[in-house]
């Protein structure tokens, strides 16, 4: 895992993000707001979560808007279409699978154009690690 990206990284998409505070994905993105990132909501169900503006997808994200890390919280089999996207646009230096989130599929096509992968692992988690 590239550590400098996470430590380098300034805007995190959120796949997945939902805007129920006993959520997971909601925790993470709480934290890393906390921690001085700035978090993208990617959700077609909502408009907005934790004051910044949600996105129906990574290509709705105005190119202005440069994601260093795109953080999933999806299913496994529903995560190449995410890692497509980051591919269309260009930005993500990196794709972070949460835990229990494993698609080897999206995994190759994101380092077939450079990004850094992690499979299965909370980046909360991992950050607070780091920050020790």
């Amino acid at each position: 895992m590239n550590s400098d990206l996470l430590k380098q990284a300034k805007v995190i998409a959120i796949v997945g993000l939902s805007d129920k505070p006993d959520r997971p994905s909601y925790d993470v993105a709480s934290y890393l707001q906390s921690q001085g990132f700035r978090i993208i909501p990617i959700n077609p169900k909502l408009s907005e979560v934790l004051g910044e503006k949600a996105y129906p997808d990574l290509l709705s994200v105005p190119k202005n808007i440069v994601i260093d890390i795109v953080d999933i919280f999806r299913k496994s089999e529903l995560v190449l279409p995410h890692v497509e996207e980051a591919v269309k646009r260009g930005d993500a230096k990196m794709i972070w699978m949460q835990e229990g989130v494993i698609n080897h599929d999206a995994a190759e096509l994101a380092e077939k154009n450079g990004m850094s992968v992690v499979m299965n692992f909370c980046l909360m988690k991992t950050h607070k690690k780091q920050t020790m």
